[in-house]
C-alpha cells in the first residue's frame, strides 16, 4: 500500500501544495486542500486477540494494532491520531505510537486481577487526523472486536476446607478409604487452582493418601496397641505450591464390637460423709445392633469380709440393743475383757469389731450368777456367727453355748451347737411331776451355716415353740425330737461358750466339743422374746445400694432390693431405660466413721432377644468401691484438775462435785492450703470441731480403791435416765455407758459427787476420767482430777502453834514483830522494873484486841471467798507446795542486823494475809479462834512461838 501513497505526491505538487511562497495564505490553502483530499476512512483488522498477565499492564495483541489510511501521505488526512475503545469502566486504553505508520498499543490502566475477571471483550476504532490536530473532520474506521484473556499468576496457596478431620475405624480391618480430605486454591487458572497432590507429613504412621485426598490404613490397626492416631496432611496445587497450613486428621480405633457395658470405672472412691454416690454415672450397654427384647440386671455389693459381713456400728452389744429399743435385762456372754468381765480375757479377739475367734482349742466359763440357773419358758438367744464346713471326715458337735453339770454327771441342760452344717438347739426341761416326752432338740438345716460368711441368728423360745431368725428371715425347725425331762439334783451347773464343760464321766473335768469359727454379740435375754422390729434393727447394715430419684426410673423399669440392700435386681425391655436406671444406682454408707477398705461390686446381665435361639452374652462388671479413711476425731477432756473444799462439804449429803466445769471437745485436723501457691512451705493443719456420739466414760479411783465404810461416788439415776444412759458403780470407780452425744455426757459428769464421812484422815483424793467413741476405737485423753480437804487450825490452851494448814497457795503466813520483840526483851531482861511490866501488859492487851478484830475481818473475808469459789469453781493446785515449820526459829539468834529486821517486816505482811484468810465459817468456831489467838499470844508473852518456813524444793518454775 505504500506505493499507492506515493502516487498522490505528483498530483499534490502539481496543485502547488508544499510551495514555500504565500505565508499565511499557504496554510489556509493547505487546510482546504486537506479537506478536499481526506476522502478515505482509516482501516484496521476486524478482530484482535490479546493476552495480559495479571498484575501487569502490557497487552500482547494478535495481530498487532496498526491502522492504515488511503489518504496518506497527505498530512493529517493520511495520519492516525487516535484509537478509541467503546465500553464503560474498562481497565484498558489504546495509544498511538506513530501517527504516520498508524502503529498503536493496548495497555491496562490499572492492575488486572484474574480472580476478579478472566476475559475482556470490547470494541475499538481508529481515527485519522482529519483536517488538523484539533479533531476536526476526523474519520473513524470500522469497529473491530478485541478479545483479551488474563493470564494467571500462582499467587494463592491451597487451603483445606476443614481445619481438622476425624474418623473412627474398627480394629483388624483394612479400609480402602477411611476418610477424604479436600483442599481448594483461589487462583483462577486450571493450572494453579487445581490440587494435584496430597501428602502425609507425619512420619511412621500406618496410613497413606492418594491424589484425591483419600486416606487409607496400610496395616491392620489394634485397639490395645494404640487407640488414637493424629496425622498431619498437606496439599499441593498443580504449580507445586504447598498448602499454607497443614490439616489435622484424627483416627480413633475402636475394638471389634463386643456386646457389653461401656464407660464405667473399675475403682470408685467413696469419701465418708458424702451421702449417696452414683456408681456408674455414664454407663451404657453396647448391644452391637442385637435385637434385644428384655434385660435383667443384678447388682451385688459384696461386704462379707467387712466386720460382721457389713459395715455395722461397732458399739457394744448393750448399746446397740438399747439403740434398737430392745428390752432390758439382756446379758452379754461375750463382752469386752475387763476387770468385771474377765472370762473373755483368754480368747482371741478382734478388738476393732469385738469378734471372738475360736480355733477348736478354747472355751470360756461364764461365772456363776451372770445368767439365772433356770431359764423361764420365754427367752431369746442372739449371736453373729461365721462358720465353715466342720473339719475332719467324721464331724463332731461344735458347741456355741452349753449349760452342763459342773461335776459328777455330764447332763446338758440347754445348748446351742453346730453339727454337720446343721444348727441344733437343745433344751432339757426339769422334771415337774409330769414324766412325759417333751420337745428337746430343734434342728435347722441351712446352707448359710457353713458358707464361711457372717449371719445374724436369733432364737426365740416360747416353749414348746422355738423360732429361728437368720438375717431377719424366719425359719421353722425341720426336725424336732423329744426327750425325757431331767430329774432334779443338787449338782451345780456350768455355763460355757465355745466348748461344753464335761464334769463327769471323765477322770479330770475338761472342755469338749470345741467350736471352730467366729462369734460376736452372743447374748441371752431371760424372760422375754425379741420383736421382729428389734431383730431387723440389730442386723441392719449401715452401707448398701441405693437408687437416686426413684421417680425418674421410668414406668418400664421394675426393681427389687434384698433386706440388707446389698443386692438390687432391675428388669426392663428398653436398653436406653436400663442404661438410665443403672446410672442412678448409688452406694451409701450412713456411718460417721465407716470402716475403710474395699467393697467389691458385681453387675451381671441376662438378655433375651427377639425370636432368636442364640442371644448376645453380656460380660459381668467387676468393680470395687474404695471407702477412704474417715477423718479421725481427737476427743479432749479439759477442765479444773485440782481444787480444795472444806471438810464439811465432803461430809454433806451433796458431797463434792468432781467435774464442775468439765468440757468434752472433739476436733479433727483439716489441711489448709497456703495463700501463695508459689511458696514451698508445707500446708498448715487447722483444727475444726466436730459433733458425734460417745459410748462410755470411765472414772477410775487412783491411789487405792474407795473404802465403802467412809467414802463413795454418787450419781442421781434420774440424770442417767433422762439422757438414756446407764452406769455401773464399784469401789474402783464409776462407769457411764450408752450411745449419747458429748453434751449429754458432759451434763451427767457435772452431777457426779464424791462423799467422805471421815475427811479428817484424808488429805486428797485423785480420780482419772477417760471417754471413748465406738467401743474404744477413738479414745480421749486421760484427765486427772485431785480434790483436797481444807482442814481447820485448832490450838489448845497449853500447846503452841507449830503447824498451820492453809487453804490455797496465795494465802501466806503472818508474823507479828511486836510480839516477837516483846518476847525477846522478856527473855533477855527478866528483872526489869515495873515500868517495863506495865508497858508489856499494855502491849499484850493491844495485840489481843487487834487479833480479835483481824479474826472477825478474816472470817467475813473467808465467807465471801468461799461463796465466790463455789460459784466460779476456782481451783488451786498446791500439790507442789509444802509448808514446813522451822523449830530453830523459836529463839532469835543474837546479832541480827537491820536487813533481817526488814525481812521480818515483809514476812509480817504476808503472815497477816494468811491469818485474815484462814478463819472458819462457823460463828462458834470464830469464837474458838478468838480464844486460840488470845491464849496463843498471851501464853507466849505476845509472841509467836513458831514461824513458818517455805519449802520450795517441789515447786517447778
Amino acid at each position: 500500500m505504500l506505493p499507492g501513497r506515493l502516487c498522490w505526491v505528483p498530483l499534490l505538487l502539481a496543485l502547488g501544495v508544499g510551495s514555500g511562497s504565500g505565508g499565511g495564505g499557504d496554510s489556509r490553502r493547505r487546510r482546504l486542500l486537506a479537506a478536499k483530499v481526506n476522502k478515505h476512512k482509516p482501516w484496521i483488522e476486524t478482530s484482535y486477540h490479546g493476552v495480559i498477565t495479571e498484575n501487569n499492564d502490557t497487552v500482547i495483541l494478535d495481530p498487532p494494532l496498526v491502522a492504515l489510511d488511503k489518504d496518506a501521505p497527505v498530512p493529517f488526512a493520511g495520519e492516525i491520531c487516535a484509537f478509541k475503545i467503546h465500553g464503560q469502566e474498562l481497565p484498558f486504553e489504546a495509544v498511538v505510537l506513530n501517527k504516520t505508520s498508524g502503529e498503536g498499543r493496548l495497555r491496562a490502566k490499572s492492575p488486572i486481577d484474574c480472580e476478579l475477571q478472566k476475559e475482556y471483550t470490547f470494541i475499538i476504532q481508529a481515527y485519522d487526523c482529519g483536517a488538523g490536530p484539533r479533531e476536526t473532520a476526523w474519520k473513524k474506521s470500522h469497529k473491530a472486536v478485541v478479545h483479551i484473556q488474563v493470564k494467571d499468576v500462582n499467587e494463592f496457596a491451597p487451603t483445606f476446607k476443614e481445619p481438622a478431620y476425624k474418623a473412627v475405624v474398627t480394629e483388624g480391618k483394612i479400609y480402602d478409604s477411611i476418610l477424604q480430605v479436600e483442599a481448594a486454591d483461589e487462583d483462577c487458572s486450571p493450572q494453579y487452582s487445581q490440587i494435584c497432590n496430597y501428602e502425609i507429613v507425619t512420619t511412621d504412621v500406618p496410613f497413606a493418601i492418594d491424589r484425591n485426598g483419600n486416606i487409607r490404613n496400610t496395616e491392620k490397626l489394634s485397639y490395645d496397641k494404640q487407640r488414637q492416631y493424629e496425622i498431619l496432611v498437606t496439599a499441593y496445587d498443580c504449580g507445586q505450591k504447598p498448602a499454607a497450613q497443614d490439616t489435622l486428621v484424627q483416627v480413633d480405633v475402636k475394638p471389634v464390637c463386643k456386646p457389653g457395658w461401656q464407660d464405667w470405672a473399675k475403682r470408685i472412691e467413696y469419701q465418708p460423709g458424702s451421702g449417696s454416690m452414683p456408681l456408674f454415672p455414664s454407663i451404657h450397654l453396647e448391644t452391637c445392633d442385637g435385637a434385644v427384647s428384655s434385660l435383667q440386671i443384678t447388682a451385688e455389693l459384696q461386704t462379707n469380709y467387712i466386720g460382721k459381713g457389713c459395715d455395722r456400728e461397732t458399739y457394744s452389744e448393750k448399746s446397740l440393743q438399747k439403740l434398737c429399743g430392745a428390752s432390758s435385762g439382756i446379758i452379754d456372754l461375750l463382752p469386752s475383757p475387763s476387770a468385771a468381765t474377765n472370762w473373755t480375757a483368754g480368747l482371741l479377739v478382734d478388738s476393732s469389731e469385738m469378734i471372738f475367734k475360736f480355733d477348736g482349742r478354747q472355751g470360756a466359763k461364764i461365772p456363776d450368777g451372770i445368767v439365772p440357773k433356770n431359764l423361764t419358758d420365754q427367752f431369746t438367744i442372739t449371736m453373729w456367727m461365721k462358720h465353715g464346713p466342720s473339719p475332719g471326715v467324721r464331724a463332731e458337735k461344735e458347741t456355741i453355748l452349753c449349760n452342763s453339770d459342773k461335776t459328777e454327771m455330764n447332763r446338758h441342760h440347754y445348748a446351742l451347737y453346730v453339727h454337720n452344717c446343721r444348727l441344733v438347739f437343745l433344751l432339757r426341761k426339769d422334771f415337774d411331776q409330769a414324766d412325759t416326752f417333751r420337745p428337746a432338740e430343734f434342728h435347722w438345716k441351712l446352707d448359710q451355716i457353713c458358707d464361711k460368711e457372717w449371719h445374724y441368728y436369733v432364737i426365740n423360745v416360747e416353749f414348746p415353740v422355738v423360732t429361728l431368725y437368720m438375717d431377719g428371715a424366719t425359719y421353722e425347725p425341720y426336725l424336732v425330737t423329744n426327750d425325757w425331762p431331767i430329774h432334779p439334783s443338787h449338782i451345780a451347773m456350768q455355763l460355757t461358750v465355745g466348748a461344753c464343760w464335761q464334769g463327769g464321766e471323765v477322770t479330770k473335768p475338761r472342755f469338749a466339743q470345741f467350736f471352730h469359727g467366729s462369734l460376736a454379740s452372743l447374748t441371752i435375754r431371760p424372760g422375754k422374746m425379741e420383736s421382729q422390729k428389734v431383730i431387723s434393727c440389730l442386723q441392719a447394715c449401715k452401707e448398701g445400694l441405693d437408687i437416686n430419684s426413684l421417680e425418674s426410673l421410668g414406668q418400664g423399669i421394675k426393681y427389687h432390693f434384698n433386706p440388707s440392700q446389698s443386692t438390687l435386681v432391675m428388669e426392663g425391655d428398653d436398653v436406653g431405660n436400663i442404661d438410665r436406671a443403672l446410672q442412678k444406682v448409688s452406694y451409701i454408707n450412713s456411718r460417721q466413721f465407716p470402716t475403710a477398705g474395699v467393697r467389691r461390686l458385681k453387675v451381671s446381665s441376662k438378655v433375651q432377644c427377639f425370636g432368636e435361639d442364640v442371644c448376645i452374652s453380656i460380660p459381668d462388671i467387676d468393680a470395687y468401691v474404695m471407702v477412704l479413711q474417715a477423718i479421725e476425731p481427737r476427743i479432749t477432756l479439759r477442765g479444773t484438775d485440782s481444787f480444795w473444799r472444806p471438810a464439811a462439804q465432803f461430809e454433806s449429803a451433796r458431797g463434792v462435785v468432781l467435774f464442775p466445769d468439765i468440757k468434752i471437745v472433739s476436733t479433727f485436723a483439716k489441711a489448709e492450703a497456703p495463700g501463695d501457691v508459689k511458696t514451698t512451705a508445707p500446708k498448715s493443719a487447722v483444727l475444726e470441731e466436730m459433733l458425734h456420739n460417745l459410748d462410755f466414760c470411765d472414772i477410775l479411783v487412783l491411789g487405792g480403791d474407795l473404802d465403802p465404810r467412809q467414802e463413795c461416788l454418787e450419781l442421781n439415776h434420774s440424770e442417767l435416765h433422762q439422757r438414756h444412759l446407764d452406769a455401773t458403780n464399784s469401789t474402783a470407780g464409776y462407769s457411764i455407758y450408752g450411745v449419747g452425744s458429748m453434751s449429754r455426757y458432759e451434763q451427767v459428769l457435772h452431777h457426779i459427787h464424791y462423799r467422805n464421812w471421815r475427811p479428817a484422815s484424808l488429805e486428797a483424793r485423785r480420780f482419772r476420767i477417760k471417754c471413748s467413741e465406738l467401743n474404744g476405737r477413738y479414745p480421749s485423753n486421760e484427765f486427772n482430777v485431785e480434790v483436797s480437804v481444807l482442814h481447820e487450825v485448832r490450838v489448845s490452851d497449853k500447846e503452841h502453834v507449830n503447824h498451820l494448814i492453809v487453804q490455797p497457795p496465795f494465802l501466806q503466813s503472818v508474823h507479828h514483830p511486836e510480839a516477837r520483840s516483846s518476847t525477846q526483851r522478856s527473855a533477855v531482861v527478866p528483872s526489869i522494873a515495873t515500868v517495863v511490866i506495865i508497858i508489856s501488859v499494855c502491849m499484850l492487851v493491844f495485840v489481843v484486841a487487834m487479833g480479835v478484830y483481824r479474826v472477825r475481818i478474816a472470817h467475813q473475808h473467808f465467807i465471801q471467798e468461799a461463796e465466790a469459789a463455789k460459784e466460779a469453781e476456782m481451783d488451786w493446785d498446791d500439790s507442789a507446795l509444802t509448808i514446813t515449820v522451822n523449830p530453830m526459829e523459836k529463839h532469835e539468834e543474837p546479832g541480827r542486823g537491820e536487813d533481817e529486821t526488814e525481812g521480818e517486816e515483809e514476812e509480817e505482811e504476808v503472815e497477816e494475809d494468811i491469818s485474815s484468810s484462814s478463819s472458819d465459817s462457823d460463828d462458834s468456831e470464830d469464837e474458838e479462834e478468838e480464844e486460840v489467838v488470845g491464849r496463843g499470844r498471851h501464853g507466849q508473852s505476845g509472841a509467836r512461838q513458831a514461824q513458818l518456813e517455805w519449802d520450795d524444793s517441789t515447786l517447778s518454775y
